[in-house]
């Protein structure tokens, strides 16, 4: 038979020792152990949810306060400012005679009258109001029909400023035409037609379609430069106008958008 190992310490054996704490154990609960509720796991390896590194939040509790987000600022006031800056050096330059509207003149006088001629008579025409007014209204028609009235309502009031403001210029400089002696050329009021309406047009239908805005405002630009019918600063300062006018309009609609209750429903 084997023999049974005895116990080294039974209940008669008064030489019997408590049993030792085992060191591994006892480092598991110290302070920094995982056990103990601490930051910090017996191996030593930070635990997956440092608490320890954890800010305080305005309470006072713990807890982290996610960064906010700050609001991208908007182009348009520069935007803005650039084209009335602009606007306004050309006007100056024209009014008085300075060295951009002699460089202008020359540029015109030898670039009029070349190329294709039927082309560019056609290509200044998208800047009449029997062509470009039509797709401005059509474009309105469909915003309306969608609900959108208040965007409507300013791509109309933007079209129906570009005489209010270009008739008074045109009278206050009374520029001479580059094959004329008549006055009243600046700025083009063909180009701010062009301008105006087929990015008004864009906007109200799909902004997809501004390349095709900004293809017909330069072809217009073009045309009315080749054929001789303007300057070749009458056309940028038009643009520059335009865009002054375009750049409200988009401001304006976006208040008046912001300030329209989204989530009230009317009388069932």
């Amino acid at each position: 038979m084997r023999e049974t190992p005895r116990s080294q310490g039974t209940a008669g054996d008064s030489r019997a020792e408590p049993p030792q704490p085992r060191l591994g154990r006892a480092l598991a609960h110290t302070t920094g152990a995982s056990g103990s509720g601490t930051p910090h796991r017996s191996d030593g390896r930070p635990p997956q949810t440092p608490r320890g590194v954890r800010h305080t939040g305005p309470a006072g509790h713990l807890g982290t306060t996610p960064p906010v987000p700050r609001r991208p600022a908007s182009l348009f006031p520069t935007l803005l400012t650039l084209c009335v800056a602009l606007f306004a050096l050309i006007t100056w330059q024209v009014a008085t005679n300075g060295p951009l509207r002699s460089l202008d003149e020359r540029v015109e006088l030898k670039i009029a009258g070349h190329g294709p001629q039927a082309l560019a008579d056609r290509l200044a025409g998208l800047g009449s109001m029997q062509v470009a007014l039509p797709v401005l209204a059509v474009a309105i028609g469909y915003a309306l029909r969608r609900g959108r009235g208040i965007e409507a309502l300013y791509a109309a009031l933007t079209m129906a400023a570009v005489p209010a403001l270009v008739a008074p210029l045109k009278a206050l400089i009374d520029r001479q035409g580059p094959l004329t002696e008549a006055g009243g050329f600046y700025p083009s009021g063909h180009t701010a037609t062009a301008m105006v309406a087929y990015f008004g047009a864009a906007l109200l239908v799909s902004v997809r379609l501004m390349p095709v805005a900004v293809l017909l405002t330069v072809a217009t630009g073009i045309g009315l430069v080749l054929r001789g019918y303007h300057w070749p600063l009458d056309v940028l300062a038009s643009c520059c106008l335009s865009g002054v006018l375009l750049l409200i309009s988009s401001m304006g609609r976006r208040r008046s958008s912001s300030r329209t209750p989204t989530g009230c429903s009317g009388p069932s």
